[in-house]
């Protein structure tokens, strides 16, 4: 009989919970809300090898609360985005238009795409009333990734503002298992998000500004305030996105129903998992099958994040759904380490305006690390901070995808078998990640809460072909992106806020 996990698997006494700057969920004063359900993008033209598509920054207005509707941005769409879904093997070509009043970035976290233009980190700007070219073809497992903004040191504010949506791969391997697919009937994205609402229903970044990450008491699910979902058939797949600045989703259903976790971020498991209970630290991605068969119509079954409700599930008449979840999923080849490859030491410490990733702060201008692609390294993770208990640091690598090989020299956690590009590390915990990048290009790496990555808890590797020479990439630099904001915000540079650079000020330093 498979083993039921039943607990978190991260250190309790790291869980956000216990920060100074913590705030909790509370139930929304608002009426109950069919969720939101992102419509997929579909193709401006489409031949077997090629597929073309248009992607809109755009600003807008939503109704999320009754009164005034709130103003936010969004991918195609007035808040987060519609959802785009690649086929593995096919030639994607998009244009990226910018119809915001200031510069963003486009950046495909989770996909095996070069940097660092294309991968759409700080240094590929799209200026307003801009549009760029960028094209790609993904050989990679099927898996949830996402689409967020990323111009340091303002990833946070746009991300807050609603710039953030879901991308889907597929390969044939995961479209034949026997698991549902039916987008927006069976196949479902959950995109978990928190706000706080402040006069008029106006979100106000500034005002909420932490640096240790921007929390809200409101659970926004898929931009939708207090959702239900209609349950129409037996089995219901759930991707899920921790897609917050900062917040921690501890989640579990009603009465602790079981599901099956299925896949993490960048792949299906090796085997599926049976949880209770699933903890999602900042950027990270589950897909989970939910088997409601021991339910009637007129039940509802609630998803909570620790002790609040976020979800509703009503169920209606569905018909039986006998198909069996096979014992294997995904064959999980792990890339050779080489006994003479050094491993890489990352070490992410320090909270507030004092994080630092290798005793450093991010510099747009300089790489930290090289490594040739194909040459698959050790990377041991270590978060040095344990004050007041410390806290957990969401890792992320752009480009790639990792495996999870140690936890302090024992074993991952149960469902952290497969492909990953962000994986949580406890306090006083070292993680131990096996990297190799197929592509070669300069990609960041940092930590997930988005507010610390702005803050300087970041760097950039170079990976490179041994057989070429060494190409050198344009990359953006502060004063250039400070002068763009501040003409585009229409204020002196001197004066211009942006969250990320207090960090730099406080600490005396220059990013």
């Amino acid at each position: 009989m498979a083993t039921v996990y039943k607990d978190y698997f991260f250190d309790e006494p790291a869980y956000n919970t216990h920060d100074g700057g913590y705030i909790p969920l509370e139930v929304a004063d608002a009426p109950a809300q069919p969720l939101a359900i992102p419509a997929l993008v579909q193709p401006d033209s489409e031949t077997d090898t090629d597929a073309y598509y248009t992607l809109t920054a755009q600003k807008g207005e939503t109704q999320l609360l009754p009164g005034a509707k709130t103003k936010t941005w969004g991918y195609n769409a007035p808040l987060l985005g519609t959802t785009f879904a690649f086929k593995v093997g096919k030639h994607i070509h998009i244009t990226l238009k910018n119809e915001l009043d200031e510069l963003t970035t486009f950046h495909w976290h989770g996909l095996a795409v070069s940097g660092p233009y294309v991968d759409g980190g700080c240094h590929a700007p799209v200026y307003p009333g801009e549009s760029k070219q960028i094209d790609f073809t993904l050989d990679q497992p099927a898996a949830t990734t996402w689409l967020h903004a990323h111009p340091c040191p303002s990833t946070a504010e746009q991300v807050w503002h609603g710039l953030a949506a879901m991308v889907i791969v597929h390969d044939d391997h995961e479209l034949n298992l026997p698991i549902p697919h039916d987008y927006g009937v069976d196949d479902i994205p959950l995109v978990l998000q928190d706000r706080r609402f402040h006069e008029d229903n106006q979100w106000d970044y500034h005002a909420d500004y932490d640096p240790d990450g921007v929390q809200g008491p409101t659970a926004m699910i898929n931009g939708t305030i207090n959702p239900y979902f209609d349950v129409t058939r037996q089995k219901i797949r759930f991707r899920i996105l921790d897609g917050a600045n900062r917040r921690e989703w501890r989640l579990h259903f009603s009465d602790d129903l079981e599901f099956t976790q299925i896949a993490s971020d960048s792949s299906l498991l090796p085997e599926p998992v049976q949880l209770t209970h699933l903890m999602l630290t900042c950027a990270e991605r589950a897909e989970i099958i939910v088997d409601f068969k021991g339910h009637k119509p007129g039940d509802t079954v609630t998803l909570y994040s620790d002790d609040v409700p976020i979800v509703t599930f009503k169920i209606h008449e569905f018909a039986a759904d006998d198909r069996v979840l096979p014992d294997h999923l995904l064959e999980i080849h792990a890339p050779k380490v080489l006994p003479t490859t050094p491993v890489r030491k990352v070490v992410m410490s320090g909270m507030d305006e004092a994080v630092a990733l290798d005793g450093k702060k991010f510099n747009m201008q300089r790489i930290d690390a090289t490594q040739p692609i194909g040459l698959a390294q050790y990377w041991d993770i270590s978060n040095t901070n344990t004050m007041h208990g410390g806290m957990v640091h969401p890792f992320h690598v752009h480009g790639t995808q990792f495996l999870v090989i140690s936890r302090n020299g024992g074993a991952p956690y149960p469902n952290e078998h497969g492909y990953k590009d962000t994986v949580g590390v406890n306090p006083g915990e070292t993680v131990r990640i096996l990297v190799r990048f197929d592509l070669p290009g300069v990609y960041m790496y940092h930590c997930h809460i988005i507010e610390h990555e702005d803050g300087g808890m970041m760097a950039q590797i170079q990976s490179y072909d041994p057989n070429r020479p060494m190409p050198k990439y344009k990359l953006m630099d502060m004063d250039t992106l400070t002068k763009a904001f501040a003409e585009e915000r229409g204020v002196d540079p001197k004066t211009m806020w942006m969250a990320g650079m207090d960090s730099y000020m406080k600490m005396g330093m220059k990013m």
